[in-house]
């Protein structure tokens, strides 16, 4: 079942906001689309629920556009960091129950983490990482960062561990990493519990730390 729709006011059209804006709308949710440059928010009219042309720099100009009344509000501008800070100031100002704002660098981080924004995004950091650890293990498809130092990586059965039964890995004992469970194809294998018989080019979904999980992957 799919979670109820929530409403988002996205400021900032560009690549990164035109894209999360069209995705949310995709989903069903509402969303408001705030530019001040009218290109970039007519490319957007008729996919989301309402674009509008306004400077967030203008608290007023916020307020009347309903960015008050929505769930979330992401602050999605990128260069221009005098229009970020203020528009997530205004955001706030006006009443957005939930901020995220995307950061430039670390100290533009630490100053909108200051502002009271929930989550701060460094988009062009963040990509590099995860390209940086799937191109490190070629067998690593996927990874999500979970808080807290924990990730779930999406592990690709080698030649190594194919034929062997997953509760015969001993991942929590000998490496203190996880069994999410096992994946063929579009087919769900089953958890450690269930023990199926890996495959080569299964995928393992594994939950551990990161090092926890380099272990792993070393020893094959």
């Amino acid at each position: 079942m799919s979670p109820p729709p929530r409403s988002f006011a996205v400021i900032g059209l560009g690549t990164f906001g035109s894209t999360v804006a069209k995705e949310l709308a995709r989903f069903g949710n509402y969303v408001i689309g705030i530019d001040i440059n009218e290109r970039a928010v007519s490319a957007l009219a008729d996919l989301i629920s309402y674009a509008v042309i306004a400077d967030a720099r203008d608290e007023a100009a916020l307020r009347e556009a309903g960015v008050g009344d929505c769930d979330v509000a992401l602050i999605a501008i990128g260069e221009d960091l005098e229009a970020n800070v203020l528009s997530t100031i205004n955001a706030k100002m006006v009443g957005a129950e939930t901020i995220w704002a995307k950061a430039i660098n670390r100290t533009h981080h630490r100053i909108l983490s200051k502002l009271g924004a929930e989550r701060v995004i460094l988009p062009e950091e963040e990509v590099g990482l995860h390209v940086a650890q799937v191109l490190h293990n070629p067998r690593m498809r996927n990874y999500l960062s979970m808080g807290n130092g924990f990730h779930v990586v999406n592990f690709l059965v080698p030649e190594e561990i194919g034929g062997k039964r997953l509760a015969d890995l001993k991942l929590k004992e000998r490496f203190r990493v996880r069994s999410l469970g096992v994946m063929r194809g579009t087919d769900f294998l089953g958890s450690e519990a269930e023990n199926p018989l890996l495959k080569v080019e299964d995928k393992l979904m594994l939950l551990g730390r990161r090092n926890d999980l380099r272990d792993f992957a070393a020893s094959l």
